[in-house]
């Protein structure tokens, strides 16, 4: 254990060292200088990760588990942003780290700890994209076991009767935009990276195009031009309206989650797929739509994205984070048109302005984040406007983390692929 802790603490010492002096060297970047109150810092893709590794000894830390291993989206996802630093930097301590949390909750035998196929949780497939990625990298037999083993939980996942997967089985007939990006990515590289039949794979490149496109037709409001968090198909839950099954309001994350499930996706869609088309066009309208509901001031999105400037309700970073991400990557790519690049780019100029800043121990800090928001739940949470403003707010949380690294890693990359 001390040696251990020894290492852990000459580790967080290199890295610390490596930001300050990147920080001294690059003071005057234009894309990654920001002026925090305790001086000059710069913002990059592995200065955030770098400052995640030291606030957290080992990936088990992040998103507060102080320690406790729990297979859930929040880690897997951040560990995936640190993959892309990794093969950005080839920095084999970033590796390590995100190894070492997937050898300890993970036996020899393949079986991952605290997951329960029973749960058809949606939440317990992001994960497994990292694995995806990391046996990649990493031979494994153990890996390979589990990814296969999570898998197979979407061939018997639930689903609404126009085919979309639940998105837990105790939110029953429920798709939620969230899901999305918990399950359509990974269903997406998996089926790329298989060698299964073509016309088995196309199948599934189908599948995956009509999640998108169900709960996009069942979430949109008109009146808005915007996507509410969620939709019941049995109409039963009390948060859902009994004509459209639709929550009350559009969420900024959950609309996040839509926007950066498109961008991750919709690459390893072959064009000509059926719904493909539909898709992106879905996200251009998005696109168009996402300046309205920004504040004017500091160009930044609020916690309840249909209600800008109401009273309680406060800019957040998660979401933030998430469309400055997806406009970058997406005009990159080609879905969104050209001349969204200036509006991305200052965006994210903004985003660093307005929520990122560095700690007590010159650690680069994203503030504001909502820590979760859901519906129904043992808590019954009705998703009105009293209940997302009132959620808890914290910092440095994995789901701004994550599309924090991306937006940085698209603004560093430029034209080249991520």
């Amino acid at each position: 254990m001390r040696k251990d802790h020894f290492i852990i603490c000459a580790l967080a010492l290199s890295l610390l060292c490596s930001i300050q002096g990147t920080a001294q060297q690059n003071s005057q970047s234009p894309s990654g200088s920001i002026a925090v109150k305790s001086g000059s810092i710069v913002v990059n893709s592995e200065s955030i990760v770098r400052s995640e590794i030291i606030r957290n000894p080992s990936a088990a830390h992040i998103d507060g588990l102080q320690g406790r291993l729990k297979w859930n989206y929040t880690t897997g996802l951040e560990l995936y942003a640190f993959l892309d630093v990794y093969e950005k930097t080839h920095d084999k301590s970033i590796l390590d780290y995100v190894q070492t949390w997937f050898d300890s909750i993970i036996d020899e035998n393949g079986n991952i700890a605290t997951y329960k196929l029973s749960n058809y949780s949606t939440d317990h497939i992001c994960p497994a994209r990292t694995l995806l990625r990391l046996a990649s990298l990493c031979d494994s037999e153990k890996y390979q076991k589990a990814v296969k083993m999570v898998r197979n939980q979407l061939d018997s996942q639930p689903r609404t009767s126009e085919g979309g997967f639940w998105h837990k089985a105790v939110y029953p007939h429920q798709m939620w935009l969230d899901g999305i990006y918990m399950a359509q990515p990974f269903y997406a590289e998996y089926t790329a990276m298989s060698d299964a039949p073509q016309q088995y794979k196309d199948s599934i490149y189908r599948d995956i195009c009509s999640h998108f496109l169900i709960v996009a037709r069942h979430t949109f409001d008109p009146a808005t031009k915007l996507y509410r968090h969620a939709w019941d198909e049995s109409r039963s839950m009390k948060w859902a309206d009994k004509t459209t099954g639709q929550s009350q309001h559009a969420w900024g994350r959950a609309l996040g989650w839509y926007c950066m499930a498109v961008v991750e996706t919709m690459p390893l869609i072959p064009d000509g797929t059926p719904g493909k088309k539909e898709v992106l066009k879905i996200f251009r309208d998005i696109a168009k739509v996402l300046p309205r509901y920004a504040d004017t001031e500091s160009g930044m999105w609020y916690q309840v994205l249909d209600r800008p400037g109401s009273e309680g309700n406060y800019l957040e970073a998660t979401a933030s984070a998430m469309f400055c991400y997806s406009l970058l990557k997406g005009t990159r790519l080609g879905y969104l048109p050209r001349k969204t690049l200036d509006y991305a780019r200052d965006s994210y100029g903004k985003l660093l302005r307005q929520f990122v800043t560095t700690d007590a121990d010159g650690l680069v800090q994203l503030g504001s984040c909502c820590a979760v928001a859901g519906l129904g739940g043992k808590d019954n949470r009705m998703g009105d406007y009293d209940y997302y403003i009132h959620e808890k707010v914290c910092v440095n949380d994995p789901k701004g983390i994550g599309p924090l690294i991306w937006a940085a890693l698209e603004m560093e990359n430029g034209e080249k692929p991520r």
